[in-house]
């Protein structure tokens, strides 16, 4: 088992049992089965970062907190240099750096996300998520597919899309090389 993925479902598994949260309730806050959900508080299955979100908002502590178990504490400004956000693997092959994760009462999460191109995903169907709040990816470099629910839209460097992020997304690297792009995720006052 994953050292990393074995803490945060510890901390997940603590903090729910703290609030007296049953793992039913969980299962529903996260879109998940109650097996689903078990297997990923009992550290058998890897988490998307919308159930880690979700996790977060419900248990109302910083998503740095859940992934990292540290607290952040600067509230005037943070820097994060060049290639030192703090790694947050989610999804098979998804790498997010969370470029403000020492930062407290942060009203946006934004992530410098790389997407590997994946041949086999070409075709596929782009799984959904949904969570609360909106959303803004920016592409730097390479493309990404993005599908919204019905429709499904090919963005290419420099180009930028803003959207509800309560609303079914996904989104896949597309045109035969890694797609890089800003991903700032915002919540709902």
């Amino acid at each position: 088992m994953d050292y990393i993925i074995e803490s945060v479902a510890e901390r997940i598994r603590s903090i729910r049992e703290i609030l007296e949260i049953s793992i039913e309730e969980m299962a529903d806050v996260t879109k998940s089965s109650v097996e689903e959900y078990t297997n990923a508080e009992n550290g058998k299955s890897d988490f998307s970062f919308t159930f880690l979100y979700l996790c977060a908002e419900r248990f109302n502590v910083d998503l740095m907190e859940l992934v990292s178990g540290v607290t952040p504490k600067l509230s005037f400004y943070s820097i994060v240099r060049a290639g030192k956000g703090l790694d947050v693997k989610r999804r098979s092959g998804l790498n997010y750096k969370h470029m403000a994760y020492s930062f407290k009462n942060k009203i946006a999460e934004p992530f410098l996300v790389r997407a590997p191109y994946l041949e086999e995903e070409q075709d596929a169907e782009i799984q959904l998520s949904r969570h609360e709040g909106q959303e803004m990816n920016f592409v730097l470099s390479g493309s990404m597919k993005m599908r919204f629910e019905d429709n499904t839209e090919i963005l290419n460097e420099g180009d930028c899309v803003y959207y509800d992020s309560g609303r079914g997304h996904g989104m896949i690297a597309t045109g035969g090389a890694d797609c890089v792009f800003l991903a700032i995720v915002m919540k709902n006052s």
